[in-house]
């Protein structure tokens, strides 16, 4: 048996499956494409979660893409984060190319255009469904996180937490988180300070920057009302396709922290919410977070260690979380060992560090005989990839360099009517982008501080209409002692006058 037939059997069997599985393209061997050799995706583990790595350039967008519509195309609703905004395109089919047929020729698979359900979601002013949560849905251990809070501090969010239930003032936005805090250590001291014990200006005084903070990255568009369903990440449209989700964010990506907010809200409102799956056979949801490294990179350690623990349970929801970035150094060692699939394009050594990049990548992979990873890493061309997925045992399947297939839908961007058209025929747009600022704690907070302010002005009028009244009454009285003081005075005088003369009358008599 030659060394082509050996691998070609070494693939083929490391890639058998029964259940339903997605072809990613077709393996290589010293640089060429072996036509048959496919290389396999269970189903089945793509809620086992997965990275998707590589330099610039270098075909991470389009393996992306390709996971997604076929994703969809099985039935599978998929949630994508679009940080360049390069993946709108999903939703037309792909014009065709020359080139695209000639590579598809080398995989030994069939091609055939087409377009997929998307929905496009926007955390900002941008065109798209708004995805907005409340405060109240944070809770105060995860909103004590994403502030990265002291435990001090974490305390006190609990506290405004438990007394926000307690006398049921909905915390919606972060001007009712604001206004409690401020009630907390000025209109209301008494009242916490009876009720919970003294709470420290300087504490609340921290917590208030660390929410100005979050507000300058734009988290006043993100708290609030109509706060979202994930359950409408799950949509299935008339024709069977799961619905892709893309969320558009080339706006926030100088706001690190607003997008590990939203991330780490939607990944605990998930787990929450999403029943225990067991072993159904396919993901509930598949999430692909482009550009990770803004996730990690202003993360604290609390956030970090937040994250990892939804990484290891949220695949018990049948929700598979998939990291694109360039370098598998970008995401933590505790999450990178979570990953079962990984589509490593190539990395480009120019620099020491380059280099100790990849070696540090190559040891991330099952041993080959048929490669030397490291060689291979800096080898690979655009399109190109070394895969290793689990099988449905769970076992690491062969470590394959493999020629990537082209992706059926669009390589490029909608057009600004075709977006328009888009966004005009969701159905989501008209449920949430409308904006509710119901009655809530400021609104409630502010009432209660004008009542005491009203009552506490009635009772300073009260007070001084009766100290005026008192004031009168010993007035009235002191008139009336002064007026009668004269009419004395002549009184006495004329008595005392007679009593002179009577005596005088006395002697003169003598």
């Amino acid at each position: 048996m030659s060394r082509t037939e050996d691998f070609l059997k070494h693939i083929t069997e490391g890639n058998m499956t029964k259940g339903e599985f997605i072809p990613v393209g077709s393996a290589m061997l010293d640089g060429e494409t072996i036509a048959g050799a496919h290389v396999k995706i269970p189903l089945k583990t793509l809620n086992r979660h997965g990275l998707i790595a590589g330099a610039t350039g270098t075909g991470k967008t389009k393996s992306l893409q390709v996971l997604a519509e076929n994703l969809s195309e099985r039935g599978v609703p998929v949630l994508l984060m679009d940080i360049k905004g390069d993946l709108s395109g999903l939703a037309q089919p792909s014009p065709g190319h020359p080139k695209i047929d000639e590579r598809m020729e080398k995989i030994g698979l069939p091609f055939e255009a087409k377009g997929f359900p998307v929905e496009m979601l926007t955390l900002s002013e941008q065109n798209g469904v708004r995805l907005r949560a409340t405060v109240s849905e944070f809770g105060p251990v995860l909103l004590s996180r994403i502030l990265d809070l002291s435990d001090t501090q974490s305390g006190i969010v609990s506290v405004i937490f438990q007394y926000c239930d307690n006398h049921k003032l909905p915390l919606l936005d972060l001007k009712d988180f604001k206004k409690i805090l401020q009630y907390a250590t000025e209109e209301g001291k008494e009242e916490f300070n009876e009720a919970y014990g003294r709470i420290s200006t300087a504490s609340t005084g921290a917590i208030l920057r660390k929410i100005v903070e979050l507000e300058q990255q734009g988290a006043d568009l993100f708290f609030g009302e109509t706060s979202f369903d994930v359950q409408d990440l799950l949509r299935i449209d008339n024709t069977g396709k799961g619905y892709i989700n893309i969320i558009r964010l080339t706006d926030i990506q100088d706001r690190p922290k607003l997008f590990s907010t939203f991330m780490l809200s939607l990944l605990a409102e998930i787990y929450s919410t999403f029943p225990e799956q067991g072993d159904t056979g396919r993901p509930e949801l598949v999430i692909f977070i482009d550009e990770a490294h803004l996730i990690f990179d202003e993360a604290s350690k609390a956030l970090l260690n937040q994250i990892e623990s939804i990484v290891k349970l949220i695949r018990s929801k049948g929700v598979g979380l998939y990291f694109v970035t360039q370098n598998p150094t970008d995401v933590p060692e505790e999450v990178l060992s979570q990953l079962g699939l990984k589509i490593q394009h190539a990395l480009r050594a120019f620099t020491a560090k380059d280099r100790k990049a990849i070696k540090l990548t190559a040891q991330n992979y099952p041993d080959s005989p048929y490669y030397n990873t490291e060689d291979v890493l800096t080898a690979l061309g655009t399109g190109e990839a070394l895969v290793s997925a689990l099988d449905e045992k769970g076992r690491p399947t062969p470590l394959a360099a493999t020629m990537m297939r082209a992706p059926m839908s669009r390589m490029d961007i909608l057009t600004d009517t075709e977006l328009k058209d888009l966004l005009s025929a969701s159905k989501l747009v008209k449920k949430y982008n409308e904006t509710i600022d119901r009655e809530s704690a400021y609104e409630l907070l502010t009432k209660k501080i004008e009542r005491a302010e009203a009552e506490d002005a009635k009772e300073k009028v009260k007070k001084e209409q009766e100290a005026l009244k008192k004031a009168r009454s010993s007035s009235s009285s002191r008139r009336r002692n002064t007026a009668m003081n004269p009419v004395v005075k002549v009184l006495t005088s004329a008595t005392f006058i007679r009593s002179v003369f009577g005596i005088l009358t006395k002697i003169m008599k003598k």
